[in-house]
């Protein structure tokens, strides 16, 4: 298996253009890990991508995934076409950056559609985008998320039903922890369909949904249940991650490990404790 860990973890300093690209890429290296997972919503034009493909053959490293924000779901047709479209020239950039593993998104429901629809168009932009995708050597990898792709099962439906071998799942095991599913259990389930998997952790903490909006605390999110979790170095929270990463171990999976810190406090801090803690459980 192969540590990666996203430029997401350090978004608030991205965000705020604190650093760049190129000091994320600088952080990994100075870190140990060789492979980082780049976002389109950090990168702005070909002058940024020529630079961090420098600065990656300089120091010897690698993109394990280039991830972006798609929405399948939209009530207007000529707005899922543009969708697909996104994704369709988001495999180029992929491509150009070195790696072959695009992240997606399905969407998110909107007023005035089923659940059933919803899936209906995902589905139906996965078959169009998957098309391009195996004559290119793309693997798009959805991640689970949102209430139309958050349980497992649902990722493997839409997995099973757009029938490609260029879509896999992202499978991010704290997300789980929102839709209320058993991190374990649901990594075992999509275990033969997994080309990615984001490290993440999160702890419960004694809020409910109603008044998360008044706490003043940082990186906390509602579950579909209305408990709360907050997000936590790996290790210290309620997601199981060392006996996932033995599980996948276990099963065989060569794959990427791309840690996503989305804790409170400073981000570049609890990423290193992220690295060495990964890092440990992936050797032990």
């Amino acid at each position: 298996m192969k540590l990666s860990v996203s430029a997401w973890s350090l978004q608030k300093k991205l965000f705020g253009n604190e650093i760049s690209n190129l000091d994320f890429i600088r952080f990994c290296h100075e870190n140990g890990v060789r492979y980082v997972e780049l976002l389109d919503c950090f990168l702005s034009g070909q002058g940024d991508i020529k630079k961090v493909k420098e600065l990656l053959q300089e120091l010897d490293m690698e993109v394990s995934a280039y991830s972006i924000s798609n929405d399948l779901v939209l009530l207007d047709s000529s707005g899922r076409k543009a969708q697909i479209e996104y994704i369709k020239k988001s495999m180029d950039t992929a491509l150009e950056l070195g790696t072959g593993i695009l992240r997606v998104f399905g969407g998110y429901k909107k007023d005035g559609m089923s659940l059933n629809m919803a899936e209906d168009w995902i589905v139906e932009g996965f078959q169009e985008a998957a098309l391009l995708a195996e004559q290119k050597g793309i693997t798009m990898v959805l991640e689970n998320h949102g209430l139309l792709a958050g349980k497992s099962y649902q990722v493997k439906n839409i997995i099973d039903r757009t029938c490609s071998k260029a879509l896999k799942a992202n499978t991010d095991v704290g997300n789980f922890m929102l839709v209320n599913e058993n991190p374990l259990d649901a990594v075992k389930l999509l275990k033969d369909q997994i080309g990615f998997l984001h490290l993440k952790d999160l702890k419960k903490v004694a809020l409910t949904a109603a008044d998360l909006a008044k706490a003043d605390l940082e990186e906390c999110y509602a579950a579909i249940d209305g408990s709360v979790y907050q997000g936590i170095v790996l290790g210290k929270g309620d997601v199981p991650i060392t006996a996932i990463i033995t599980y996948m171990k276990e099963s065989g999976y060569g794959g990427f490990l791309s840690i996503e810190y989305e804790g409170a406090g400073d981000p570049v801090k609890g990423t290193s404790e992220c690295i060495a803690y990964a890092r440990k459980a992936i050797e032990s």
